[in-house]
């Protein structure tokens, strides 16, 4: 029996992105998905990126565009897709600015099936060939992820089984995701709005249990902050990523390991210095450590300079 995959993206009034997005899953060779989107930029986003795309792809499958009640982050359209499609075998998060190959829903798909894994990452590398990341590991005394692989090359070989035992998460521009991982871990976590949320689904995933697979063959491009800014040099950075980014990692600690907070707040700013000061982006260090500040104190949901 074909395993049914809902496509959930979530776009904020970037529906070019969209477009290049869809039209590489259309060339998927697994024919068994559907798509929906999630628009966050309000009535007059949704409206175009109805008028850009088809209600159906040319081979028979669904799109559906659902417009947000408001800018509700990553993880609260992510959730409205997942909400949207009770139906479906397994979820594949998208990021609007990657194109997939033709193999790799395919890839992922398989490697769901063998069983012995609930959510499946994939070989996310940039438009130059370099590897953006094979999957990720948290490191909560240092309040910090990094990525399996970065700087790689995409035709350097990589072994599935060690990046699996040494991840524990999966990137969230591009992860599938199955019924049992949804039902057992829940849904992602509103509260953090952007960034990190793949993270701490994926870690508290791991502590009830459930186990993370990687299927190198599914490669997809990934442009990286289209939308957010997060991309590019450190002192091109937008406001928002760089806060959310710094806050978000804290309120991670503090949700899944409260009693490393000490020490992983002071780690945690060391490296804000160490990513923004010696390169002397003074500006994105002063966003960061208000974010780092903010996540001390707790606070959540979309910073109120954020809110549409």
């Amino acid at each position: 029996m074909s395993v049914h995959v809902a496509i959930c993206i979530v776009g904020f009034r970037n529906g070019d992105d969209i477009a290049r997005c869809v039209a590489a899953i259309e060339a998927a060779t697994y024919p068994d998905f559907e798509i929906v989107i999630c628009e966050n930029g309000g009535e007059a986003a949704a409206g175009r990126l109805l008028a850009m795309l088809p209600p159906v792809l040319g081979a028979g499958q669904g799109l559906r565009v659902i417009q947000a009640p408001g800018n509700l982050g990553f993880a609260g359209g992510i959730n409205l897709c997942l909400a949207a499609t009770p139906a479906a075998d397994a979820w594949w998060l998208l990021n609007p600015d990657t194109e997939p190959g033709p193999e790799a829903l395919a890839a992922l798909v398989a490697r769901l099936e063998v069983g012995d894994c609930d959510a499946v990452g994939c070989t996310l590398h940039r438009p130059d060939g370099r590897i953006q990341s094979y999957g990720g590991r948290w490191r909560s005394w240092l309040s910090r992820t990094e990525s399996l692989g970065i700087g790689a090359r995409l035709e350097d070989p990589v072994d599935a089984a060690v990046i699996e035992r040494a991840q524990n998460y999966l990137n969230g521009a591009s992860m599938l995701v199955g019924r049992r991982f949804l039902e057992t871990a829940g849904p992602m976590r509103e509260d953090y709005f952007l960034y990190c949320e793949e993270v701490e689904w994926c870690v508290r995933a791991l502590n009830l249990g459930l186990r993370l697979g990687f299927a190198p063959a599914a490669r997809v491009l990934h442009a990286q902050g289209t939308t957010t800014g997060a991309g590019g040099a450190a002192r091109r950075r937008a406001r928002g990523p760089v806060h959310l980014n710094e806050r978000n990692k804290i309120l991670m600690t503090r949700d899944l390991t409260p009693a490393r907070v000490p020490v992983a707040a002071v780690t945690a700013a060391v490296g804000l210095l160490l990513r923004y000061g010696r390169r002397g982006a003074w500006r994105q260090f002063g966003w960061g450590l208000a974010g780092w500040w903010a996540g001390l104190r707790g606070e959540r949901g979309a910073p109120p300079w954020m809110r549409v």
